[in-house]
């Protein structure tokens, strides 16, 4: 019997010992504020007036708003051949402009409290024949239109973003490097000069290099344009990127690389905009090419929607937080593919990752937190002013531990109101425990992926 008993004891040990356990702790010492790197692409008046999703907008508190790609594939609104719809009209007679739709637009987006940035150009085109993504014939003519967009917009919109992603060719671009650095010099000097407290820029990189282990290695379109803005002291203000993928640590590393190379060419005050930004699965873009359509595109669909694209987005806007950007859009916000809604305007998983992110917000002071990994699980935490309020977002991409531990040390003694908000398979951001103790450690043994959010407080 004692054999027996020994025996059982020391496969309990054993088990004990094999049992992987990872833990997470948050300090009560501060290291900054958080900062609201939640923005989106895409607007709230969606389906031709059917779709408002304004509440939702407010309700997460969206930043600021990147106007490209605006009720695509059919755009009425935004780009340059709807509101200025004849190139050769005269771009100072106001008569020659429309802007009914983008105002009534716009106007819906700024009463939701978001910012706006206005790309100026064309959306994107899939189709067999291009339309509209051709360089302008004649550049001064399309900066003075650009101009006439601005003077009605200049109280509105502060950022002006001029094309997107000219090298992404010729869905976006059908003309050459030359064209498109043309074309950016006359539209930036001609905006800069007559309203030099707005903000230019662009280009909207939709590849800007390649990572190594030597570093960042910048793409001959990203130097070119660089050196072209610096040889001729063109307007610069933000330099805008985009960045589709599936380890949610390459924003942080991509963004360190972008910085150091605008530093490099003397542009250490030009603000760093990654304007694009989603999961995207397998690093596949198959299920978006023609080809794809049917199953293989259902079913990317399905996990764009999923809870491992709303663990995903919850660990980019942690890790986002340690990175040198100063504005952020996910792709998109609205319901259009890519979106945080479904085509019903139903709240898709990875809005719940902004919900519970703009939850955080509310305790803004960062504090200092150990032990995630950048690529599986992710961890960030806020205390409010008065120092009576923490929360912490945990977002498990893709670690496989037996069990997370979190432990949270926070700057009272006595009992703590907790409550514990969870986002997965089977629930959206549910509240799913409350208790007043003394207790301030939690113990998750979900399986990946999912996120949580706790909210504790001070009880008196």
């Amino acid at each position: 019997m004692r054999t027996i008993a020994v025996a059982a004891l020391l496969l309990m040990a054993n088990a004990v010992c094999a049992e992987n356990i990872l833990t997470l702790k948050v300090s009560s010492k501060g290291i900054g504020l958080l900062r609201p790197l939640h923005g989106g692409n895409g607007g709230v008046l969606c389906d031709g007036g059917l779709t408002d999703l304004s509440s939702y907008f407010k309700d997460v508190r969206v930043p600021l708003t990147r106007l490209h790609d605006c009720h695509w594939p059919n755009a009425d609104v935004v780009d340059m051949h709807v509101v200025f719809p004849n190139p050769q009209a005269d771009p100072s007679d106001p008569a020659s402009y429309d802007f009914r739709r983008t105002d009534e637009y716009i106007k819906a987006i700024r009463a939701t409290g978001s910012q706006i940035v206005y790309r100026l150009g064309e959306s994107i085109e899939h189709t067999a024949v291009k339309y509209h993504v051709h360089p302008p014939t004649d550049a001064s003519r399309w900066a003075a239109a650009c101009l006439g967009i601005v003077r009605h917009y200049q109280d509105s919109v502060q950022y002006w973003e001029i094309w997107n992603e000219p090298e992404n060719r010729p869905a976006m671009w059908s003309g050459s490097d030359e064209d498109y650095l043309k074309l950016y010099q006359a539209a930036a000097t001609a905006i800069k000069k007559e309203f030099p407290r707005l903000k230019i820029g662009g280009p909207a990189l939709g590849y800007s290099g390649k990572l190594t282990r030597g570093g960042f290695e910048p793409s001959p379109f990203l130097l070119k344009f660089l050196q072209h803005c610096q040889s001729h002291s063109l307007p610069l203000d933000f330099f805008s990127w985009h960045l589709y993928s599936d380890d949610p640590a390459e924003c942080v590393a991509r963004a360190r690389g972008i910085r150091q190379v605008l530093d490099q060419f003397g542009f250490k005050k030009t603000e760093s905009h990654l304007n694009e930004w989603n999961y995207l699965p397998k690093n596949d873009w198959r299920p978006v090419a023609l080809a794809g359509q049917g199953q293989l595109r259902k079913k990317f669909n399905e996990e764009l929607a999923g809870p491992s694209a709303a663990a995903f987005v919850a660990s980019v806007l942690i890790n986002l937080q340690e990175a040198p950007v100063d504005q952020a859009n996910i792709f998109r916000a609205d319901n259009g593919g890519f979106g945080l809604f479904d085509p019903a305007a139903a709240p898709n998983k990875p809005y719940f990752a902004f919900k519970a992110f703009s939850m955080l917000l509310e305790t803004p002071l960062m504090l200092q937190a150990s032990g995630a990994k950048a690529s599986e699980i992710s961890l960030c935490a806020g205390i409010n002013s008065s120092r009576t309020e923490v929360n912490v977002l945990i977002s498990n991409y893709r670690s496989k531990p037996d069990r997370v531990v979190v432990a949270v040390d926070v700057p009272w003694s006595g009992q703590t109101q907790s409550e514990l908000f969870q986002l997965d398979a089977t629930h959206e951001l549910s509240l799913v425990k409350q208790s007043a103790d003394k207790s301030t450690t939690f113990s998750f043994d979900a399986t990946a992926p999912y996120v949580y959010l706790i909210r504790l407080k001070e009880v008196r």
